[in-house]
């Protein structure tokens, strides 16, 4: 007999959350293909389609409509006996540390995993210019932060590693111009002295037209053909290039993202934080 099973639940809601396959299978971290595949399972096990296309997305059918709430009440009360089965007695109050240009589903992956299983520890979080995130640590303004770094002390959990380098709008000839229009971080940070030493070693003339506290705002320099500029591989997009050593640029440095602790510490509800951390960027 067919039945309609949780996980194909979550896959529609995904999808109709979205409003497009391709996005809601990177909600629950699928394949665009195994999403498609659990929407047909659904719509075989209904015998009728629960979406419709639409544009480059997709719509709720009548019978995505009528879905909908039943599966959204289905998931929700099995993620509360979930909570209610799993939550262990941890308490107080645990602050954390994350950079303001890690992506929102980062963030959501690691405080809805952490707080689904410590319910009674509250969250107290940061997101910032990750620069004084160390110095935070040092004093234990924070318990646990996220950061980049040049070369990661001993210690420090590395989540993730990735080469930087200059990129430009592949639309407008900005390398022609003279001084070069650059955009860069507006704060001091290991990111923008190597930015600066790159500069000099082109012996180019330059001049910093636009300056930003995050990645998101320099990055739209670059896509609004205003400047050039230095960020993480991550942030190229199809409107960008990268500059090399054809352009005077040489390699630049990698960036690591790693994970720091408050001094001696060790309390359980850092432990279990640094655990969730760690698994919500192995699974990224």
């Amino acid at each position: 007999m067919d039945q309609l099973n949780s996980d194909l639940l979550r896959t529609f809601l995904a999808v109709a959350d979205a409003g497009s396959v391709t996005e809601g299978a990177a909600r629950i971290h699928r394949s665009q293909s195994a999403a498609s595949l659990q929407i047909r399972k659904l719509e075989d096990v209904l015998g009728q389609p629960i979406f419709e296309r639409h544009g480059r997305g997709v719509v709720l059918s009548a019978a995505g409509e009528r879905l909908l709430p039943v599966a959204r009440d289905v998931t929700g009360r099995l993620d509360a006996a979930l909570r209610d089965l799993t939550a262990d007695d941890l308490h107080g109050t645990l602050r954390l540390g994350i950079p303001d240009d890690q992506s929102k589903e980062v963030l959501s992956r690691i405080v809805g995993a952490f707080a689904q299983s410590h319910p009674l520890v509250d969250l107290d979080v940061t997101c910032a210019l990750s620069a004084g995130f160390p110095e935070a640590l040092a004093a234990s303004r924070l318990d646990l932060a996220i950061y980049e770094v040049a070369q990661p002390q001993p210690g420090l959990d590395v989540l993730r590693r990735e080469r930087t380098c200059w990129m430009v709008s592949r639309h407008h000839d900005l390398m022609a111009r003279d001084p070069l229009p650059v955009a860069l971080f507006d704060r001091d940070c290991w990111w923008r002295d190597v930015a600066l030493e790159a500069l000099r070693k082109t012996q180019r003339p330059y001049r910093i037209v636009y300056s930003s506290q995050s990645v998101a705002g320099v990055a739209a320099a670059l896509e609004a053909s205003i400047a050039i500029g230095l960020l993480g591989e991550t942030s190229m997009s199809p409107n960008l290039r990268q500059l090399g050593p054809q352009d005077g640029f040489d390699k630049m440095p990698v960036s690591s993202l790693v994970l720091g602790l408050r001094p001696d510490a060790a309390t359980p509800p850092i432990v279990a934080m640094k655990a969730a951390i760690q698994r919500a960027f192995e699974s990224a």
